[in-house]
């Protein structure tokens, strides 16, 4: 089948992880033979961040890292959206899309186009700005994609879409893998500051910890005010920037453990939902300990990572991890079973695929009139 997918971004992951899954998610429909289409905006503010912040090499970096993935890049005003959705069977917006561009797709096939359009939503705005995401008319798309159930329950309560499928995150296993190297620290942690969401869950689980233990720590990550990084340096804690999602798998070879502090609206009201560096620090095979979240449906098995209810036990479990190389060991193998088994992008791949034919997508034979390049 031929997939178009508009995404915010492929070639920036700068503040955009949800880059990763879908770059994995592409090159997994590659490999299975289908034909793929990708189209961002060419204002889209990650890639202009990145670029502001790293420059033109940080975009080239990705092409080297990607070499099967490439993006058209379109300007909203003057794309011919007929021209990018020729020979379309299936058609994928991800939510950070323009609301303007939502609104033409739909006009689209409601007029009649015969390929089968499906929303992606990976983001807490249902729930923390459902007003915006009610605004979006969805009312011809065939379905939703929500990256956790609590986000398809809350779609199917304001019957904003036809049809929607729990459809999680995963590791991109070709890119996320273990690698044996030699340590350079006690503790990383891979995330960004973010505005407000889990200031203060840092600080406990993370700041507080390493200063206390006296750990060789290491952060990665943007959007780090200028306070954020006196607190970090104030404890000890190396601040090392935006890293490019291909080099966290080196990264994370590289310590002993790593933690997992998500977002509070993903603590108090999103359930479940997990961020994306679980399934890739997991499929890193390195050690994960967890601040507090639900894991509602039962994602990863009890041994898979550790959890601190609070900063004084991740304190105690990362001494406890440092301190056993057996027990290291261990989580390391539960970890990566569980995503080898259940949470890689082929496994979504098969999913979508199943989606697919459940709402009747086929191969529609027909030549598209232009390939994304």
């Amino acid at each position: 089948m031929r997939f178009v997918l508009f995404y915010h971004s492929l070639i920036s992951d700068w503040n955009h992880g949800n880059a990763h899954f879908l770059r994995g998610v592409a090159r997994e429909l590659i490999a299975a033979g289908h034909e793929v289409a990708i189209y961002e905006p060419t204002d889209g503010w990650s890639l202009q961040n990145l670029l502001r912040e790293h420059g033109a090499h940080a975009a080239e970096s990705f092409r080297r890292a990607f070499p099967g993935l490439q993006s058209t890049f379109y300007d909203l005003e003057t794309l011919d959206l007929d021209r990018a959705l020729d020979g379309a069977d299936v058609v994928l917006a991800h939510e950070w899309n323009s609301p303007l561009l939502i609104e033409r797709l739909n006009r689209k096939r409601a007029a009649g186009g015969q390929f089968r359009l499906l929303f992606h939503d990976t983001h807490h705005r249902g729930v923390t700005k459902a007003r915006d995401m009610a605004a979006y008319d969805l009312s011809a798309f065939d379905g939703v994609l929500a990256f956790g159930e609590v986000i398809r329950q809350l779609y199917v309560r304001n019957g904003w879409a036809a049809q929607t499928w729990t459809w999680h995150e995963a590791a991109d296993v070709t890119l996320f893998k273990p690698i044996r190297a030699r340590p350079v620290g006690d503790l990383v942690w891979i995330g960004n500051w973010g505005d407000r969401e889990r200031s203060a869950e840092l600080a406990e689980f993370l700041v507080e910890p390493a200063r206390n233990l006296g750990l060789r720590t290491s952060v990665y990550g943007v959007r780090y005010p200028q306070t954020a990084k006196r607190v970090l340096a104030g404890a000890g804690i190396e601040y090392h920037g935006w890293l490019p999602n291909y080099r966290a798998p080196a990264v994370f070879s590289r310590f002993p453990v790593t933690i997992h502090v998500p977002r509070r609206p993903y603590v108090r009201r999103l359930p479940g939902i997990p961020t994306i560096r679980v399934f890739e620090a997991l499929a890193c095979g390195i050690p994960l300990i967890s601040a507090p979240w639900d894991d509602a449906e039962r994602l990863f098995g009890p041994a898979d990572f550790l959890r601190a209810a609070n900063g004084e036990e991740m304190q105690r479990q990362l001494r406890r991890v440092l301190a056993d190389r057996d027990l290291r060991r261990e989580l390391a193998r539960n970890g990566l079973r569980t995503i080898q088994a259940r949470h890689t992008c082929a496994h979504r791949v098969r999913e979508l695929l199943a989606i697919c034919t459940s709402i009747g997508a086929a191969h529609s034979g027909r030549r598209p009139a232009i390939v994304a390049a």
